[in-house]
């Protein structure tokens, strides 16, 4: 059994539920997308005290489980105006578990601007935060390790978030007590703005209690053992998700000042500086950390700690969508520039993908030049400042493309496009397109598969395979760079989770959670006013042929949203004749 909190802001009152077997399990996205659809909040306006925001652990929360404590944050995006699950890593879902809480909801606003404490014991406490407005995560998170101690895990509302800027995410505590773990994406962290909400402080306790804990603890050794021989998971133990970078400039994938181009440097005539290798190498030089783990337990380890050229932390960490985005799409070439403009963003808790995606539209509409350094500093001095440029640009890539009548502006659903390109990487552009998410490759990420020969038909059924199976991983607060093991041995994770709360689910649990996940969530963004039209990729896909590869968008939002109908349909009555045909 855990406990469930639903916190009025307003009153302060507390209302806990307890939560055991099935109602447990099913946490995080599917959590998420079944609370708000119940509560009837797709018509609700996202930064009014209407709209929930809800955090949400999985079932492994608080153990050792590796890459299983990641922290699902959920609400009516501000940004897309959909439904919206941003998940992070960090240690707020392992000190929700060790407390014995699955979650807790923020319910309405607070009047004036709070600290939120949940103490070991069960009590949540109530602080005025007025003093720390206006401060970056680092500082303010010095500030509260001071007064709370550093037996805590923090969720902070950034600079951006305290005046509602659309880029602003939730910054989470990693295992070294930085604020640089973000559920980023979908105006998050402008929703914690919007109710007045600096920082939830979480003590830090002991594992949880366990249904058989001999049982799971067996289960956390066997795991770690099949990790540790996959060589998925040895490539990001070694070169964390940058190494993606070496392989969609590879391809001709990677987004190039505003996605204009595909590739940012041909690799026989010089290297690619903010590739995987080049970074791996020159940190390591600099005394850097490659494998470093942002959850407790966790051996992927695919997270990094980058130094400078005199050895001193600049950053931690440079993943491959700040790469992407915020990197080659800006006409970066150079990772200590990265490096520096990384922290920024991370101090003031935004999302590097959208604040990317919208430095790259300002580019494009003339307002800087592309690798432009001194000015991109500018635009984040902007953004601290919550100038009336900053707040502006604050509303992401979609809003200030359409203001300033840009016409290359590389989103979905006003969500900007993760780092790879439609035209090239078909499988994942998909799965952007046809998830309620928005452009999120979370949401279903094949980035190597060969969809050369392939038609729509194949290629949407290959899209919707893997995002029932990241629905799935999300919902159970599972990281999905473990899923070369995970989605391989489904019958053991069910029947780890069994073990761990006594529930009596079969395998076939863990892929009717994902589809019954993207059920609601479709559900919830039709109630919210969306329609196909929603789906559509931006004409310049389809119009502009991508550099080096010379490749077009070959798919629009009708021809895709039938062939998704169809598998749905196709699956629904397989469904149904499987009883029968077994008789």
């Amino acid at each position: 059994m855990r406990k469930y909190h639903h916190i009025q802001l307003d009153s302060r009152e507390i209302q806990t539920e307890d939560l055991v077997g099935d109602e447990l399990v099913r946490a995080g996205r599917y959590h998420i997308a079944r609370s708000l659809l119940a509560a009837g909040k797709a018509s609700c306006d996202p930064l009014s005290a209407e709209n929930p925001l809800i955090f949400s652990a999985g079932p492994f929360a608080g153990t050792n489980f590796s890459n299983a404590n990641r922290i699902s944050v959920g609400c009516k995006s501000p940004l897309t105006l959909g439904i919206k699950e941003s998940n992070g890593g960090g240690t707020f879902a392992f000190g929700l578990g060790q407390l014995g809480i699955a979650g807790l909801t923020l319910q309405g606003a607070s009047d004036e601007w709070i600290l939120v404490h949940v103490r070991k014991g069960g009590d949540i406490e109530f602080h005025d935060a007025s003093d720390y407005l206006g401060q970056g995560n680092f500082a303010t998170a010095a500030r509260l390790h001071e007064r709370f101690g550093k037996k805590v895990s923090l969720a902070l509302c950034g600079p951006v978030g305290e005046y509602q800027g659309l880029l602003a995410g939730i910054a989470f505590s990693d295992t070294d007590l930085r604020p640089s773990r973000l559920a980023a994406r979908g105006g998050v962290g402008a929703v914690m703005g919007s109710k007045k909400v600096k920082a939830i402080i979480v003590d830090l306790d002991r594992m949880p209690a366990l249904h058989d804990r001999k049982k799971v603890m067996s289960a956390v050794k066997t795991y770690r053992k099949l990790l540790d021989a996959e060589p998925a998971i040895q490539a990001f133990q070694q070169t964390g998700t940058a190494m993606v970078a070496d392989y969609t400039n590879h391809v001709g994938g990677i987004p190039v000042r505003n996605f204009s181009s595909g590739r940012s440097i041909d690799t026989d005539e010089a290297p690619f500086r903010l590739g995987g290798d080049f970074l791996r190498e020159q940190n390591l030089e600099r005394g850097g950390e490659q494998t470093h783990a942002c959850m407790p337990g966790c051996i992927i380890q695919c997270s990094n700690v980058y130094a400078d050229a005199d050895g001193n932390e600049v950053v931690s960490p440079i993943e491959y969508e700040t790469i992407g985005l915020l990197g080659t799409n800006c006409g970066l070439e150079d990772p200590d520039d990265l490096a520096m403009l990384n922290f920024h963003a991370n101090d003031l808790g935004v999302d590097t993908i959208e604040l990317g995606g919208t430095i790259g539209v300002l580019m494009e509409a003339g307002k800087g030049e592309f690798g432009d350094v001194p000015w991109m500093l500018s635009v984040l001095d902007e953004l601290r400042a919550g100038s009336e440029d900053g707040k502006f640009w604050a509303e992401g890539a979609a809003r200030v493309g359409e203001a300033l009548g840009v016409s290359r502006v590389p989103v979905i659903k006003k969500q900007t496009i993760s780092a790879y390109d439609p035209r090239v990487i078909e499988v994942t552009g998909l799965s952007m397109m046809l998830s309620a998410q928005g452009a999120d490759h979370t949401t279903g990420n094949l980035p190597s598969y060969d969809s050369t020969g392939k038609d729509v038909k194949h290629l949407v059924a290959t899209s919707l395979e893997i995002q029932v199976l990241c629905a799935a991983a999300d919902s159970l607060g599972l990281c999905v760079f473990g899923r070369s093991v995970t989605n391989e041995k489904l019958d053991f994770i069910v029947q780890a989770i069994n073990d761990a709360h006594g529930t009596s689910l079969d395998t076939s649990f863990y892929v009717e959670l994902g589809e019954e996940t993207l059920r609601l969530e479709a559900e919830f963004n039709r109630e919210a006013g969306f329609d196909e039209k929603d789906d559509e990729l931006p004409a310049f896909f389809r119009d502009e042929p991508l550099p080096p590869s010379d490749r077009v968008a070959r798919f629009d939002a009708t021809t895709i949203n039938l062939a998704a109908r169809s598998w749905w349909t196709a699956l629904e009555n397989s469904r149904q004749a499987a009883p029968q045909d077994s008789a």
